[in-house]
């Protein structure tokens, strides 16, 4: 029971963490002002790791659009999230873990495609709901902003029925089955 316990506080901790990250340069690629939320919270909870990456990786990765310091700190949470998820349910000591070959890279792949997916849903979720509750209100904008990449080639598919735009039902949905695959 302790393990499980566990399990799901690691879980649970290095998902905010991870979704922060990759949050973070989502919303650098999309030039989004980090002055607000929930910029503000991403970056107070990444700075510790993005800002010494930042001094750490090349210039000319700093200068790109994408934001690489962000990108390697996602990558490096899910590794280390992946090697203390195996300590912990395999039970076997660090020494070990030499051996394992590509368990250890392929578990923080999942877990980055998993928490990419849960986090767009998260975004297209609250998205849907305000479009019916305040779609005028700030938080809408900006989650129509970063839904928005994601929405457009649905909408092109899937029209309108009775002028409502069922393209983030649509979205939703693949998502889940994203996540399902990904599982």
């Amino acid at each position: 029971m302790f393990v499980r316990v566990l399990a799901f506080v690691l879980e649970t901790t290095f998902f905010v963490l991870m979704a922060s990250a990759l949050l973070r340069a989502y919303m650098n690629a999309l030039r989004i002002n980090m002055t607000a939320q929930p910029g503000i919270f991403v970056m107070a909870v990444t700075d510790w790791l993005v800002k010494p990456l930042r001094r750490l990786l090349p210039k000319a990765m700093s200068r790109s659009k994408l934001d690489a310091a962000s990108l390697m700190a996602a990558v490096v949470l899910a590794l280390v999230y992946s090697l203390l998820m195996l300590m912990l349910l395999g039970g076997m000591p660090l020494a070990s873990f030499a051996g394992m070959g590509l368990s250890l890279p392929l578990m923080a792949i999942q877990m980055l495609l998993k928490v990419s997916l849960q986090t767009l849903f998260i975004l297209v979720l609250g998205y849907a709901i305000l479009s019916w509750v305040q779609p005028g209100s700030y938080a809408y904008g900006l989650l129509a902003r970063l839904v928005a990449p994601l929405l457009t080639p649905v909408q092109r598919v899937v029209p309108t029925l009775g002028g409502i735009d069922l393209s983030a039902l649509v979205l939703i949905l693949l998502l889940q089955i994203g996540l399902m695959l990904v599982g």
